[in-house]
Order: C-alpha cells, then sequence, then structure tokens
C-alpha cells in the first residue's frame, strides 16, 4: 500500500500530471484514513526507494436502471436474464499514474492485467464483475484504457452529459471492463 511512510522513504514519485501526482503524493494517505480507497503503488525490486506506478481502487456500482434504454440493452447483452439485477459490483480504479521515467514501457498495460486477475483470483475478498474509471477525457488516456479492453457505458459525451447533468465539455469518461472475460479464458 501507498502509506506516507513509504512516501517519505522513497525517491519523488511523478506520472506527469500535477493533480495526479499531488493525490499519491498528499491526499491518497487521507482517503484511505476515511476509508474512500486505497493506494497502491509497485516498486522496483532492486531499488525499492523507486515506484514505478501507483493506483487507487474504492468500491463502485454499475447503475444500469440509469442508463438509456439502448445503452441498457447494449450492457446486458452478456448477462443471462434470470440474473440481470438493476446495479452491479465493480472497483472503481480512482487514479492510476505511471512514473515518467517507466512511460511507454507497458507497465500501464501491465499493471493493468495485474488488476483483472487481481479481482477474479479466488482468494479475492470482493465479489465483483467489473473494474470501472472515470477516464481523463483525453484521447491518450482514453485509448489506453480502450486497449486494455475497456468499453464506455454511454455512446458519447452528450449522453453522458445529459445523464449526469453535467455540462459539456467532459473532464472524464466513464469507462468499465467486464472481468467475466478474464475468467472465460
Amino acid at each position: 500500500m501507498l502509506t506516507r511512510e513509504l512516501i517519505d522513504t522513497c525517491k519523488p514519485f511523478s506520472c506527469g500530471y500535477d493533480d495526479l501526482d499531488e493525490y499519491f503524493l498528499k491526499d491518497s494517505p487521507l482517503w484511505a484514513d476515511q476509508m474512500y480507497g486505497k493506494t497502491y503503488c509497485f516498486v522496483l525490486k532492486e531499488d525499492p526507494e523507486t515506484i514505478v506506478c501507483a493506483f487507487s481502487l474504492s468500491n463502485e456500482t454499475i447503475r444500469v436502471d440509469m442508463l438509456p434504454n439502448s445503452r441498457r440493452k447494449h450492457f446486458l447483452k452478456t448477462i443471462p436474464r434470470e440474473k440481470q439485477i438493476r446495479r452491479y459490483p465493480a472497483v472503481l480504479i480512482g487514479r492510476l499514474g505511471v512514473d515518467v521515467q517507466f512511460a511507454g514501457k507497458g507497465v500501464g498495460t501491465e499493471l493493468m492485467e495485474i488488476l483483472k486477475f487481481w479481482f477474479v483470483e479466488p482468494d479475492n475478498k470482493a465479489a465483483v464483475r467489473y473494474l470501472a474509471v472515470d477516464a481523463l477525457n483525453n484521447p491518450s488516456t482514453l485509448n489506453y484504457y480502450a486497449k486494455n479492453g475497456f468499453s464506455f457505458l454511454f455512446k458519447d459525451d452528450e449522453q453522458e452529459a445529459a445523464s449526469a447533468k453535467m455540462k459539456l465539455p467532459l473532464k472524464t469518461r466513464y469507462m468499465y471492463f467486464d472481468l467475466i472475460e478474464v475468467v472465460r479464458k
């Protein structure tokens, strides 16, 4: 876990986004204290003072009862009718960052694979069907999640903004990954 003690003993961590860096280095222990989420990190085996990547996780619910009909049908198409419910358990990836010195080396993709398997292991204490993320609404971030198998919950920005009663442009886009795909492999 990314603790205050670990932050204080490690070399500076920066993923290149000031708001993410501030979250990991200052806010994440406060969020953990309030039990809103937990932040984890991976360090180099040969240099445990170097944080390679960090990510925060919290509980989430995907509410299909709040989706427009077409999106609800799209979301539910892989779930047997007798198992369909209004809300589906998920884990929210609240923040995710790779240190700039490791960017572009496949660390983010490897981390995503670890997270996918983490939540389908028999020893996992949480029963979840989905990974979810409010991804920064920029092409590189959206492309990263799409390349890792995530889908948009809403068909476009306008539909998501209308559903959330928000103004455009959206700062984030809600995306999800169905963990049943990992189980079926």
